[in-house]
């Protein structure tokens, strides 16, 4: 596979999760005690970071993406084990952001400086 199918794979997971973490508190599951409002703006805001550099194919962004994956994955394994109602939406989170850590990090891996 060349950089190219990584850099897919990480946007694929990029917009998996942004996808999920926009669904999950508006349409899926509205939460009863904080206004989606707060719960939007702390959950996604990470992700609009690297995003420009991400969409471009810079290595950094995609390095600093992986990095903020992994915040992510932990949040999406925590919500799994802790509760079962909200199980399947965890899973997709972490399918996601392991989806964006690999892709963006093999990317950096394989990814060639232009001069």
């Amino acid at each position: 596979m060349t950089a190219k199918h990584y850099h897919r794979i990480a946007l694929a997971g990029f917009f998996g999760l942004f996808s999920l973490l926009m669904a999950w508190p508006t349409v899926l599951t509205p939460p009863d005690q904080l206004p989606t409002a707060l719960v939007l703006l702390l959950s996604v805001s990470p992700l609009l970071l690297p995003m420009r550099g991400l969409l471009a194919g810079k290595a950094r962004s995609c390095a600093w993406a992986a990095y903020i994956s992994l915040l992510y994955f932990i949040h999406g394994s925590v919500e799994a084990y802790a509760n079962p109602l909200q199980r399947p939406y965890a899973l997709l989170e972490v399918t996601f952001s392991l989806m964006l850590f690999v892709g963006a990090s093999l990317y950096v891996r394989y990814h060639k400086k232009k001069p």
